[in-house]
């Protein structure tokens, strides 16, 4: 087909706003799929992101359409489009991603709830289709329900972002009410991809997955040139820019959604390329592949991910360590954007230590090894990489306690802290800035947009991982959204809390905390460990120290014996041997005896 008859975009949305049931409209109403077949979020093949409500992992998917609006400014009726439609991910954690599919793509279609109205994620995006110069379709959906403040969302749409009334499309997605606008609105103004066919080729990988049978799957979108599989001149014709691997492919095609293989992909179009390769890591999302010996240019953008949240994933039976590992090896060949390397703690055993994008992330990982691998979790609490610089000139990247070295050698500690934007009704201003006070934050700014306000903070990411989100939507009733990005690493006064259980360290507990929270984190957590660690025979104190500095204890009283019940007689001085003699063993198994932590407790602790 015709280059000027191909369109290729995206649907950008915050998250339960309706891009995957927009998705599921477009691809009904171009027949791309059979209605017998349809379902809801067809594009969202994860069962997490089902139930969720949330696209994880971004799908292409290729439509054949022709126009029948009788008012469209298309000459040509009869012709045949095609649509690329590559659905992107929703959630700040996977902003790269985005950021890649965005760059994939000539437009936008960008959808907001008309119950809800612009919100921080939003705003977030449309910096990104900004900078890659995208032309933008703005859309409002859910006009069908009782709720809907259409005028409003309107304006909010009009002011922020400086849209015309008269290109706005509202629209059900639901229902498919005015849908068929979209699609015209799509062929009409979304231009047809730039890039020369005559040009060496150039493809940007959006995506990949792996496969058992064709290996690495990436998905490409052809930016110069075009992809012939079947070249025979060479033995690796094909290559990846950034990690310099080579590769002869075994096939590739289109999205129909299913993959449908193709003899070649040409300068516009979008497609898979299955590459036989075994390691998923090689085809980094941003890549750009090209044909091995060229001096092809890579596509700017590129960058490896960044893990922010480090967790530790321990069995709760260390007996299935080795299938443990092999579950987290499989994921890892469809999710290569977290991190994991083996790890040992004296009272969990044998685990990993893992990075992730962000605590979304990481809850969708564990989730998955529970339910694909049927795996049985325990999770550390989360923590963040700190940069800390030694007394001898060297510098450290500090991801656990464990790593954390003795603070006499310290010369500076390094956090990283995140650029916060938050959008939430007036009314629940006073709320939120307090929020972000108590979490060490760094007012930066406050604009209002019609009911709505928006703030700007600064804000470590170390006390963002734990409850924060939680503490936003309670304060907001629901309504307030948020989103982030790294802003710098900044000094910090951090300290290592120790957990002594009967005067011996147990390193599972331990925490990296800044030195002003320290006596409150200390209480909380000695509190709850005297909550859930059982009693023995023996008296367990639960200290809490930084160093050799106790900072908080608890007791955990021992079980008593009655030793005098079998005396049936006799004076006071029989008794009180009998209890001295009790006294003295108690006293002896305090000082050897050991402490048994139950699993229950490691689960309470970090849940």
């Amino acid at each position: 087909m015709n280059q000027s008859n191909i369109r290729n975009f995206a649907i950008v949305a915050h998250i339960d706003h309706g891009k995957s049931t927009l998705a599921d409209r477009l691809l009904e109403m171009t027949g791309t799929i059979e209605k017998r077949l349809m379902m809801e979020q067809i594009l969202d093949s994860n069962p997490i992101e089902r139930e969720r409500g949330i696209t994880i992992k971004l799908a292409p998917v290729r439509m054949i359409y022709k126009i029948k609006d009788q008012k469209s400014k298309i000459k040509n009726e009869d012709e045949e489009y095609i649509l690329n439609l590559i659905d992107t991910p929703g959630h700040v954690d996977f902003s790269y991603e985005v950021s890649r599919s965005l760059a994939s793509c000539d437009g936008i279609l960008l959808v907001v709830d008309a119950s809800q109205g612009v919100q921080a994620q939003t705003v977030a995006h449309m910096q990104l289709i900004k900078q890659n110069n995208l032309k933008v379709i703005p859309i409002i959906n859910k006009i069908d329900l009782p709720t809907a403040k259409v005028e409003e969302t309107r304006k909010q749409m009009t002011e922020i972002f400086g849209f015309r009334e008269d290109e706005i499309i509202e629209i059900s997605a639901k229902t498919g009410l005015n849908v068929d606008n979209v699609l015209t609105a799509i062929v009409e103004r979304i231009p047809p991809p730039w890039g020369d066919i005559k040009r060496p080729l150039g493809a940007l990988v959006f995506s990949s997955v792996y496969d058992p049978h064709k290996g690495v799957i990436v998905y490409v979108r052809i930016m110069d040139g075009e992809l012939d599989p079947y070249i025979k001149s060479m033995e690796d014709p094909f290559k990846f820019y950034a990690t310099g691997a080579s590769f002869k492919p075994i096939e590739c095609g289109f999205f129909m959604p299913l993959m449908q293989k193709a003899g070649r992909l040409k300068c516009g179009e979008v497609g898979y390329i299955a590459t036989g390769l075994k390691d998923i890591s090689i085809a980094r999302v941003g890549d750009t592949i090209g044909i091995n010996g060229e001096d092809f240019v890579p596509i700017k953008g590129y960058k490896t991910p960044a893990q922010m949240v480090f967790l530790s994933f321990f069995p709760v039976d260390n007996d299935n360590y080795v299938d443990f590992r092999e579950s987290i090896e499989k994921l890892h060949l469809s999710d290569a954007s977290f991190t994991f390397k083996p790890k040992s703690s004296p009272a969990l055993g044998k685990g990993f230590l893992c990075g992730f994008l962000g605590l979304l992330h990481a809850e969708v990982v564990k989730e998955r090894l529970e339910r694909e691998f049927n795996q049985s979790i325990i999770a550390t609490a989360p923590t963040v990489e700190y940069e800390v610089r030694l007394t001898n000139g060297e510098n450290l990247s500090i991801r656990t306690p464990q790593d954390f070295p003795d603070p006499s050698q310290i010369v500076q500690i390094m956090e990283p802290v995140m650029y916060v934007t938050i959008f939430s009704p007036n009314e629940s201003m006073g709320a939120i800035m307090q929020i972000c006070q108590d979490k060490r934050g760094e007012y930066i700014n406050l604009e209002y947009i019609g009911k709505a306000a928006k703030f700007t903070y600064i804000i470590p990411l170390s006390e963002m991982i734990v409850d924060f989100f939680d503490k936003l939507k309670s304060a907001s009733h629901g309504y307030a959204s948020l989103d982030y990005e790294l802003y710098e690493y900044r000094k910090v006064d951090a300290v290592k809390l120790d957990i002594l259980l009967n005067r011996e360290r147990v390193d599972a507990f331990s925490q990296i905390v800044v030195r002003e929270r320290v006596i409150s984190v200390a209480n909380n957590l000695v509190e709850k460990l005297k909550e859930y660690i059982p009693r023995h025979q023996f008296e367990i104190p639960v200290q809490a120290a930084i160093g050799g500095k106790i900072v908080a204890r608890a007791d955990i009283k021992s079980f008593r014996k009655d030793v005098t019940a079998k005396l049936y007689g006799g004076d006071q001085s029989r008794k009180d041997k009998l209890l001295e003699a009790q006294k003295k063993g108690k006293k002896r198994l305090r000082s050897f005896g050991r402490v048994n932590i139950p699993q229950e407790a490691f689960l309470e602790i970090y849940r």
